[in-house]
């Protein structure tokens, strides 16, 4: 789909406040196009800023509704720990996950407001422009979806990020304060990644000189004492994070508080892409880091060890398929129903110690009646002793 062809459609771009959408965004208005701009709340910016994209997207003329989807990206962001559905062994698959809940959440958003077009800033031939077209088949095949850095015409109003920057700017428009000209920072509820000319380079350290966290605190800058948390899993489910509740917006809030004032948050990947080629990949996800601890607790004193190398297994395979797109594809759906079944004996307490970008389990409750035991770790090792039936 090219920029003619939406010369009498009415088109739905998919807004976040990054580079290139909003570039998107002067674009289609140069052009003539009939364009909605859909500010979506992923949990990547507070309601302030939030607030502040809307209002200057309007100034400058590009209509927008600001929706929320952070209930929807924050349970699946906590699939993506229930399920261990990272890639390569590493990334938690946080952009890969929120480009599903873009497509599925904002499909009969469009629809109901009459438009027939999904547009997308993501870069063209990249992992992202890959994922909006799969989903967009599969999940919305009545809509056309526009990727405008595949369109000659585009890329010739917008060869590269400073033309873009540029023409942002310019128009007066909120830009996220991970973006610019060399930086992107993709970020939502379950966590960001960071991405810039300097990293790519793999001889570049990830350090404050080189990587400006989005939440986050460096380890050498956690209070010094540490904290700590009780998590509670029931049923294969995050329920509790220190007394914030089941709702997942609020169990993912709390780890992530959690993670980026003790400095746990960091993963630098090498990664394959969709396209088959590497690249550096430097993630930050405090929350998941810190439930990481508590769900691989969990998980050793409930699983016995085939149901634990047939997890394994498929979370390998369901994280191969929210990378690639294809987590609505029947094969990753028989994944999911196979890890539900492996993990609805997985039910635990656990305590957590955090100091210094280090995340530890302090000691684990399972429930289980006369059986019920916990688990205390120290430096001497563990000892187990009996507890009284767990409270019903």
């Amino acid at each position: 789909m090219i920029i003619e062809d939406l010369a009498a459609r009415r088109v739905g771009v998919v807004q976040g406040g990054g580079l290139s959408s909003l570039a998107l965004g002067i674009w289609l208005r140069e052009r003539g196009v009939d364009a909605h701009h859909y500010v979506a709340d992923l949990g990547q910016s507070g309601p302030d800023d939030l607030a502040a994209l809307v209002d200057s997207l309007r100034t400058a003329g590009l209509p927008a509704t600001l929706v929320d989807l952070r209930p929807a990206m924050a349970a699946l962001g906590l699939d993506l720990l229930r399920y261990q559905a990272r890639h390569d062994g590493g990334y938690w698959n946080t952009t890969g996950a929120s480009r599903l809940v873009l497509v599925e959440q904002l499909a009969p958003v469009l629809r109901a407001d009459g438009r027939t077009v999904l547009a997308h800033g993501c870069v063209g031939g990249g992992n992202d422009q890959r994922r909006f077209a799969r989903y967009g088949a599969r999940l919305a095949p009545d809509l056309g979806v526009y990727a405008p850095w595949i369109d000659p015409a585009a890329l010739a109003r917008f060869p590269n990020r400073a033309a873009m920057y540029s023409a942002v700017t310019g128009a007066g428009l909120w830009l996220d304060p991970g973006s610019d000209a060399d930086r992107s920072t993709d970020a939502n509820l379950a966590g960001a990644s960071h991405e810039s000319t300097e990293l790519e380079d793999l001889a570049t350290p990830v350090a404050p000189k080189t990587l400006t966290p989005r939440w986050s605190a460096w380890p050498a800058d956690a209070p010094a004492d540490g904290g700590s948390v009780t998590v509670t899993i029931e049923a294969g489910r995050v329920t509790d994070v220190g007394g914030h509740g089941a709702d997942p917006v609020a169990v993912l809030t709390a780890a992530n508080d959690l993670g980026a004032t003790h400095g746990s948050w960091l993963r630098d990947v090498v990664e394959r892409r969709i396209i088959g080629t590497r690249c550096r990949g430097v993630y930050e996800a405090p929350g998941l880091e810190v439930l990481d601890v508590a769900w691989h607790k969990a998980l050793e004193v409930t699983l016995d060890p085939y149901s634990r190398a047939l997890y394994e297994q498929l979370g390998g395979a369901l994280g191969a398929a929210v990378y690639e797109a294809r987590y609505r594809d029947p094969v990753a759906a028989a994944a999911r129903a196979a890890l539900d079944a492996l993990t609805a004996s997985v039910s635990a307490t656990v305590e957590l110690t955090l100091r210094g970008g280090a995340v530890t389990a302090a000691g684990v409750r399972t429930p289980g009646g006369d059986t019920d035991r916990q688990t205390r770790f120290g430096t001497g090792g563990h000892q187990w002793r009996d507890l009284a039936p767990a409270a019903a």
